[in-house]
């Protein structure tokens, strides 16, 4: 006899719960699990029960009062869960029965083919930290995969994890970063990873595994809209829409976007398809970087990004980057986006070195201008690799070797740039050959592709958490180089970073260095936004929505760039200890603890009795905590202005803002729309907090806020007066950074003066 649908449901859903315990590092074999349910019915019935009697659409009764009921079965699951004597099944149950309570909506109902499970994570308290606000866990035959939000509006990439057992940990160390990195642009970090389930072996059949890994994806991005709300408009005005059979136990929520990631570079358009067969309301703006949008690689916006950290830091020096030369060492291939085009940005590049996965380019004297026209000729190749350089353009002693070679000769010139002692090896193998280069006395080491290959002093390679390039990791001090930028991701470990930072490297973190990328991706998701209101009352075609588009790249990317140099002006005068941050470090600290969960320890920022030690040393904080400490500063005003409806202070007239947000040629055409935006409040917090602390610094807003009493739309009122008397410093590549100073010192005592 086969079992009731109703025992199916009940199988499936505690599955799914036990899978998602064992993602929190909180759960148990199945075996053991199994056994637990087998010998304690009843208490599995009321567990069970506490999911129908909050998620069962027949059963009615708003969200208040499914709460009240699941709180009352819950009582009484938890007494028998007190009465177990065996220590493993008892903490089952008890995570078992605390995640069902923190569960806020299911697809269940719906009879789809997946299960998700939306839970409010910060209401799970064994997760590990940092806790998500919400996080959807999918479980079905064919695929698992988890979606960590940050906030209500937040986004980043999904990809295509190949870590089963311990996928939730790999989103969840991204995600922290993604959260940082996402302080520039509107929406906070998320994150997300799916593992297909049953596949082939990749290199028997190929379009096999590919045809179950998209397959996959489609399940998963499925399963993500099954618990979404959706947003339509009724009569002129905007109304959500619950999906069928999804009861809510949490607010109305339909901010949900997607972007590519490792493994899912092509499926932005496969997202979107979905997206607009859902009549999800943002349509194809769901997952930005499909074929109608903004090309990352073609702008080389990444890049760009990181080299505006590039030329600040070289204007530290007292070096223009942009006129004279300097050395590099580089992560990463011509043919790759963000080593590719970085590689370019500066016709002043000695490169001395470079390696990927598969070669490892040296040229220990190059002459400037032959190796930088080299570069450019692979980068315009369908497909180059390192191997593709004309070798015969190398100085002597250099070439082009593979990563298994090992006997690669070592030429007194070779010695002399990478810094060798005179009676070192006069061969080296290809991992060695890599770990000089890192260790190599240049100017810049500029990471363009994956892997972690710097770590702090006192941590393992295991901590790092890169397996794969264990052999290859040097430690901080064994730098050499005098700036780092990161365009791509974990090149250090964050300890690394800092302590590299400490001993006189100019470094910020990846997510300062490379969040061009996600700005400008933001930018095409509001854009089309702006466009479909337009498109919706008949006023714009949506063919000719590619080409306007288009056309809008260049002046996208040079807003985008300009908030990348803001950025790195506004650490730079903090490095220096202009604004006297320091000194005010632990108490803002703690504020941001309150109010947008900044946690020191997680984060590797200092304690108070660390921060007294260091001020009584003058050992300031170092450049990749400040990169950090910004972004929860950006972070928590932006929250601030929203939830004070600064946006909507009927005597402020904000267009302004949303003018200098859009392109003009979009201002132009459909400026009309603004006030009709979703995100209309949320961009005008995000500008102004940006604007805010990139000018007149990261613990500023709190200190007037202290000092006057004043609330932080006063703060945000002073600031928009004076800079509309005064304006706001500016600088351009090597401008005068005292000039900058002293007028961001003019910006604060105008605000000051206008707070009084």
């Amino acid at each position: 006899m086969s079992a009731s649908p109703h025992a199916e449901l009940s199988e499936k859903v505690l599955y799914a719960y036990s899978r998602y315990l064992i993602q929190l590092g909180a759960g148990f074999p199945q075996a053991v699990t199994d056994q637990a349910v087998a010998q304690n019915p009843a208490l599995v019935a009321t567990i069970v029960d506490v999911f129908e009697t909050g998620f069962d659409p027949a059963r009615g009764g708003e969200a208040e009062g499914r709460r009240a009921a699941q709180r009352k079965a819950a009582t009484s699951a938890q007494v028998d869960i007190d009465a177990l004597t065996d220590a493993d099944t008892k903490t089952y149950f008890s995570r078992l029965l605390e995640a069902v309570l923190a569960t806020v909506r299911t697809n269940a109902y719906q009879g789809k083919e997946s299960l998700a499970l939306k839970i409010s994570t910060r209401d799970v308290s064994f997760a590990p930290l940092p806790r998500p606000l919400f996080e959807i866990f999918v479980e079905a035959d064919s695929v698992e995969g988890v979606h960590l939000r940050f906030g209500k509006v937040a986004r980043g990439g999904l990809r295509w994890s190949d870590r089963p057992e311990d996928f939730r940990t790999e989103v969840l160390g991204l995600v922290k970063a993604q959260v940082t990195k996402n302080a520039v642009i509107i929406p906070t970090g998320s994150k997300g990873g799916f593992v297909p389930k049953n596949l082939p072996d990749r290199d028997a059949e190929q379009e096999k595994y590919n045809e179950r890994g998209v397959a996959a994806y489609r399940l998963f991005i499925q399963s993500l809209l099954d618990v979404t709300d959706n947003l339509v408009i009724e009569g002129g005005h905007p109304k959500i829409v619950r999906p069928d059979n999804v009861v809510a136990l949490d607010d109305n929520d339909h901010y949900l976007v997607v972007a590519a990631d490792k493994g899912t570079a092509t499926f932005s358009d496969i997202a979107n398809e979905i997206s607009v067969n859902n009549g999800f309301w943002l349509g194809d703006a769901f997952a930005s970087g499909g074929s109608i949008g903004f090309d990352h690689k073609e702008m080389g916006i990444t890049a760009r990004g990181a080299w505006e950290s590039v030329k600040r830091h070289f204007a530290a020096h007292n070096h223009d980057s942009q006129s004279e030369e300097f050395t590099m060492v580089g992560i990463g291939g011509m043919a790759g986006d963000v080593f590719g085009n970085g590689a370019l940005l500066s016709e002043h590049i000695r490169l001395i070195g470079a390696f990927d996965s598969r070669h490892i380019f040296l040229d220990p004297n190059p002459d400037t201008a032959t190796s930088f026209t080299e570069r450019k000729r692979l980068f315009e190749l369908p497909r180059a690799y390192w191997t593709d350089y004309n070798t015969e353009l190398i100085s002597a002693g250099g070439g082009v070797f593979s990563r298994k070679d090992t006997e690669i000769p070592v030429s007194a010139e070779v010695r002399e740039t990478l810094g060798l002692e005179a009676n070192s090896a006069e061969t080296l193998t290809a991992d060695e050959l890599i770990i000089a280069l890192l260790k190599a006395p240049v100017d810049l080491l500029y990471t363009g592709g994956t892997g972690t290959y710097v770590r702090e002093t006192g941590e393992t390679n295991k901590d790092a958490g890169d397996s794969s390039n264990d052999h290859l990791r040097i430690t901080a001090p064994e730098l050499r180089v005098r700036v780092i930028s990161e365009g791509g991701n974990l090149g250090l470990t964050q300890r690394a970073r800092i302590e590299a930072a400490a001993g006189g490297v100019l470094i910020n973190t990846d997510a300062i260095d490379n969040s061009a990328g996600v700005e400008t991706s933001d930018r095409e998701v509001n854009l089309k936004i702006l466009m479909n209101l337009a498109i919706e009352a008949g006023e714009f075609s949506a063919s000719d929505r590619p080409d306007f588009i288009a056309a809008q790249v260049e002046e996208v990317g040079q807003r985008v760039l300009r908030s990348n140099l803001e950025q790195n002006v506004l650490l730079q005068a903090e490095r220096c200890g202009v604004f006297g941050t320091d000194e005010i470090a632990g108490e803002f600290m703690d504020h941001l603890t309150e109010t947008v969960h900044l946690n020191r320890e997680v984060e590797l920022l200092p304690s108070d009795e660390e921060l007294a030690d260091r001020v009584e040393a003058n050992v300031p904080l170092t450049g990749p905590e400040l990169s950090v400490l910004v972004a929860y500063a950006k972070i928590d005003l932006t929250q601030a202005l929203v939830e004070s409806g600064y946006a909507n202070e009927p005597d402020l007239e904000l267009s302004d803002v949303l003018a200098d947000y859009f392109p003009a040629a979009a201002t132009e055409k459909f400026g009309h729309h603004f006030d009709k935006h979703p995100l209309r409040s949320e961009i005008i917090a995000t500008r102004a907090a940006n604007r805010m602390i990139n000018h007149s610094g990261i613990s500023f807003v709190y200190e007037m806020q202290k000092k006057h009493g004043a609330s932080v739309n006063d703060v945000a009122r002073a600031f928009r007066a004076a800079r509309l008397e005064i304006g706001v410093p500016d600088i351009e590549g090597n401008g005068d950074f005292e000039a900058w100073v002293e007028g961001a010192q003019a910006l604060r005592a105008l605000i000051d003066q206008k707070l009084s």
